[in-house]
Parts: structure tokens; C-alpha cells; sequence
């Protein structure tokens, strides 16, 4: 096992396997185009005006993606992490119960934007590359070691610190100091409460980039932490095995991307109601009940008239119908103005979900569904049982990934920033210092 601190300090782009270095540049694609939908809620703009009331550049300064103001890293870590976790529609990993690279981008702008040298695309990647295994591992440990469900931020925020690690050239024993600064202070908020209850709260990395940037800073000024439990092994016998195989299995190569901008637990479902409608030819005026079965985690997501974006993000019934009605799910449908289709809702009252006895033990490692649509004149269309699109083993290919980067950045962006954006993006392996990637992507939308 290679220890934390050496495969943080010393791990190099080139020695990232070929699998490593694509996923850490499709992670990075996927996250950009989600933060330009993201730019557009109410959520991201309250942010980032809390960003410039409280977190004024100083000592420290970054800019807020697609907006161009400068606040502190902190600062631009908070409101740029909050941004991309406002449209539900970033990658993520099974095993953590959510999402590590909503902290992790802004983390590494933050920290790239204050580095005492220019930082190449390649240091970026794979700065990004070991800030996902950190953080998945993390998660993966917090979730062994706890009873309750914790949001993204409490775990994301110690791939933060990795990152920034690299990045400001601390030593290994800061790092350790400011692993342990960033668990002890990471966001522990209930992630059920605001599966309950969608407000803005979302799923803490926002507060996890923050938590992991100003960790990292407090560090290199001397603050001590205590050792993170979830990192130092050995520290509970729960989490053994978690960090064992670091630097010879890459969890990063495991992350899913969403085909559809809501929760992952509603997928599955939305797959097979759009499966039906192709196979059957449906016409939505004439569907009578629409039954999903599915785990129970998921049938907690049941807003079936959302007031608001965050409440569609986190319905089942809602993107069902849509899905079903419109034979796509896309940026439009869940937000503001997407809302209030009375046909849609008129759909989504007709959807009822069933805590599946089958489906339910396999959660978190599969998110599963299957589904029942019954017919006015008594026909029924079933499904088996099918997972979310997105998985490692269903990938939605180069392709896939690209025309969902340009669906979201539609939201906020005209089509040729967009393009221009993305091939930015692309370069970035290339690119001796990735200030021009940086700068394109803090330009105001």
C-alpha cells in the first residue's frame, strides 16, 4: 500500500493509467457544463452575492466561474461548489452515496488561481485525479464508520485538501494537519433531511470545498488537526481495506455520469418509462397509472407538483412524467419555467412508487427500477428490471458526455462559447499553464 502522503506528494500524470487520466478529463468536462446550468438558478446567484458580502478577497483571491468577480479562495471555493451542486447533474460514485467533484473543480481553481507557479493541464488533472480517490475513499470510510447519512461535504472536503496540497507545495506532515482540519470541520449534515426537504441546502460541497480550501491554508500556517479517523488506517477496524490498494486500483474509474439533470435515484426510473414509450409508441393522453418499483431510498424522492428546481432535482414523479410525456429529460424541463406544464403535472399525479423487496437490498451498490404503465382501456406495458444509464459498464461514450456538456451550458451560454468552452476543456493535457482555460471559464456568462 502506498501511504497517503506519498501518493499525494509524489504521484505524476504520467504515472496515472491511461483509464485515470480520460476519466479525470471527462470528470472535469462534465463538471464544467454542469456549473454553466448551475450559473443560471437562483441558488447560484444568492451564492455568489453571499460570497462578495463575506468572503472578500484578501491575502487570497479567486475569481467565481462565469461571473468574473474576484472574492477570497475560500470564498470562490464556497459559492463555485455550491454552483455546480445547484443543478443536479454532476458525476458521482456509488460506494459514497454521492458526489466528490462538485468540491473538487472549484477546489482546484481555487488553489490553481494562488499558486506560486503556473500550473500545467497536466499537474491539473492529475491534482484532480488524486483529489477523487482521496475524497471516494473517504466517503467510502465515513459511510463504514457512521450510522447516519452524511452529505458529500463531509468527505469531499479532504479531497480538497490533496488537491490544494499539490498545488501550494505543502509537505507531508501539513497535509496530514490539514486532512484532519478538514474532517473535523466538514459539513456532517444529514443528507435524508434534505432528500425530505429539497431546498437550497443541497448536498454540502460547497460547504466542502470551502471546509477543504481553508483546512488547507490553516495548515500551511501552522494549525494543527487531529489525524483524520476516516484517512489513518487502522484507526477503526470498520474501514479496513478501504485504503490498501491506493495507488494500484483507481476509484475515480468507477464514477458515474447522470444521462438526466436530477437525482441519480430517479434514473433507473426514467430509463424505463422512456424504454416504454419507444417500444410501445405511447401516447401519454392515454396513460391511466404509472406504477415504479424501485428502493426505498428512492421512493422518498415524491414530489409530484415541485415548486421550485431544487424540489424537481429531487423528485421521482416529476421527471417520470416529463420523460414520459416529451420522450427526453433535459436542463429546461427541470427548471423554473418547467415547472408549471399542466400536462406534466397532470402525468406526474398518475406515477406511485413502490418500495421493491428485491430492489432494495442492492442499494448503493446498483440503483435499480422497474416499471409498470397501465392504459385507459386496460393495456399494461411493463419493464424488467434496469439500471441507471451512466454506469461504468453503460457509459454514455465521448459522444454522450459532449452533447450533455452543450445541453447544459445551453442554459446559460450561447452555442459557440459553449463549443469554444469545451474544446478549452479539451486541450487541457496540452496546455503549459492552464491560466487560459481558467480565465474563459471565470468570463461572465
Amino acid at each position: 500500500m502506498t501511504s497517503i502522503d506519498l501518493f499525494v506528494t509524489d504521484t505524476t500524470y504520467e504515472s496515472l493509467p491511461p483509464a485515470t487520466r480520460k476519466m479525470a478529463l471527462d470528470c472535469l468536462i462534465d463538471l464544467v457544463g454542469t456549473a454553466a446550468a448551475g450559473t443560471g438558478t437562483p441558488l447560484s446567484r444568492i451564492i455568489r452575492e453571499h460570497a462578495l458580502d463575506c468572503f472578500g478577497p484578501g491575502r487570497t483571491r479567486a475569481r467565481l466561474m462565469l461571473d468574473g468577480r474576484e472574492v477570497s479562495a475560500a470564498g470562490a471555493a464556497l459559492a463555485n461548489g455550491m454552483t455546480i451542486d445547484a443543478f443536479d447533474s454532476h458525476d458521482g460514485h456509488v460506494l459514497t452515496k454521492g458526489h466528490a467533484g462538485a468540491a473538487l473543480l472549484p477546489g482546484l481553481l481555487a488553489a490553481a488561481e494562488n499558486a506560486a507557479a503556473p500550473v500545467s493541464g497536466r499537474e491539473a488533472l492529475a491534482a484532480l485525479a488524486i483529489g477523487y480517490e482521496v475524497a471516494i475513499r473517504a466517503g467510502m470510510a465515513l459511510h463504514r464508520t457512521v450510522a447516519d447519512y452524511h452529505t458529500s461535504g463531509a468527505w469531499n472536503a479532504l479531497g480538497v485538501v490533496a488537491i490544494a496540497a499539490r498545488l501550494l507545495g505543502l509537505d507531508r506532515e501539513t497535509l496530514r494537519h490539514g486532512l484532519g482540519i478538514a474532517e473535523y470541520h466538514g459539513p456532517r449534515s444529514q443528507m435524508m433531511r434534505c432528500i425530505d426537504y429539497p431546498t437550497m441546502l443541497k448536498d454540502g460541497s460547497g460547504w466542502g470545498a470551502m471546509t477543504g480550501i481553508s483546512a488547507a491554508w490553516l495548515a500551511r500556517g501552522g494549525f494543527t488537526g487531529a489525524p483524520a479517523i476516516t484517512v489513518e488506517v487502522g484507526s477503526d477496524a470498520r474501514a479496513a481495506g478501504v485504503w490498501e490498494d491506493l495507488g494500484s486500483r483507481w476509484r475515480i474509474t468507477e464514477q458515474y455520469f447522470k444521462p438526466y439533470p436530477v437525482c441519480r435515484w430517479a434514473q433507473p426510473a426514467i430509463r424505463c418509462v422512456l424504454e416504454l414509450r419507444a417500444a410501445h409508441d405511447i401516447d401519454p393522453a392515454r396513460v391511466e397509472a404509472i406504477e415504479i418499483r424501485t428502493f426505498h431510498e428512492a421512493t422518498r424522492i415524491n414530489s409530484a407538483a415541485p415548486a421550485s428546481t431544487e424540489e424537481a432535482q429531487y423528485s421521482l414523479p416529476f421527471p417520470v412524467a416529463a420523460a414520459l410525456l416529451r420522450g427526453r429529460l433535459v436542463p429546461a424541463d427541470i427548471l423554473e419555467n418547467g415547472l408549471r406544464d399542466p400536462a406534466v403535472l397532470a402525468l406526474a399525479a398518475r406515477v406511485r412508487l413502490i418500495d421493491d423487496p428485491e430492489i432494495s437490498p442492492r442499494y448503493p451498490a446498483e440503483r435499480l427500477a422497474r416499471a409498470r404503465i397501465r392504459m385507459k382501456d386496460g393495456t399494461e406495458h411493463r419493464t424488467g428490471i434496469l439500471p441507471a444509464l451512466g454506469d461504468p459498464d453503460r457509459p454514455l461514450g465521448d459522444k454522450g458526455l459532449r452533447d450533455k456538456f452543450l445541453a447544459n451550458a445551453a442554459t446559460t451560454l450561447d452555442e459557440r462559447r459553449a463549443r469554444d468552452l469545451l474544446a478549452l476543456c479539451e486541450e487541457l493535457p496540452a496546455m503549459p499553464d492552464i491560466a487560459p482555460f481558467i480565465d474563459a471559464l471565470m468570463r461572465p456568462a
